[in-house]
């Protein structure tokens, strides 16, 4: 006698549960492949802008108190056009330093023996800088600043090391990095630059 063998009719239920399951698994695949190819375009667009657009910038020291303290972090604005009263950052050597444009190409400037600065004759009202003083200074007043070149100072005048000095000298074009425009950290100081 032939024996008859019985087909396992697969609950359909159970296929579609299964059928269920796995396509969630290919849209969970998707959707988290998506996500990570979105933040890694994210991140590229952000260290460009960064890079080429707006360099981020740690202060450290205190020549620029009040204005700017010690481990803030700040946005800097890359391009060429620096007006007077500007903050700025440039290299020296292979230091990033941050001072604040007083003059540019061709003017001339004086600072007398109490710190109050003239520039082409006129004097400067400076509400930013909280005490005056010559500060460290080897240049002979006044002085004119040469072509393509900028003559920078700290706020804190009395400890900066800036262009009042011949170690520092005129900055040139070349040289600066960018225009300091925005506070972003820490938080309670979050705001633009002045």
């Amino acid at each position: 006698m032939k024996r008859k063998t019985v087909k396992e009719v697969p609950d359909v239920a159970l296929l579609r549960k299964e059928l269920k399951r796995e396509q969630y698994r290919h849209r969970y695949a998707a959707s988290l492949r998506s996500t990570v190819y979105t933040l890694v375009v994210v991140a590229a667009f952000a260290i460009l802008v960064a890079t080429l657009w707006m360099p981020v910038l740690q202060i450290y020291g205190n020549s620029m108190t009040p204005t700017l303290h010690e481990g803030q972090i700040v946005l800097s604005l890359k391009g060429s056009h620096f007006e007077k009263g500007d903050l700025v950052a440039f290299y020296l050597g292979n230091k990033l330093l941050v001072k604040r444009v007083l003059a540019g190409p061709a003017d001339v400037v004086n600072i007398t023996e109490d710190g109050t600065v003239y520039i082409n004759g006129e004097e400067q009202a400076e509400p930013y800088v909280s005490e005056k003083a010559l500060g460290e200074c080897d240049l002979d007043f006044p002085y004119q600043v040469p072509e393509s070149r900028y003559f920078l100072l700290g706020d804190h005048r009395k400890t900066s090391v800036d262009s009042r000095s011949s170690a520092v000298g005129c900055v040139a074009e070349e040289q600066i990095v960018g225009k300091i425009v925005f506070r972003v950290w820490p938080l309670a100081d979050f705001g633009k630059v002045t």
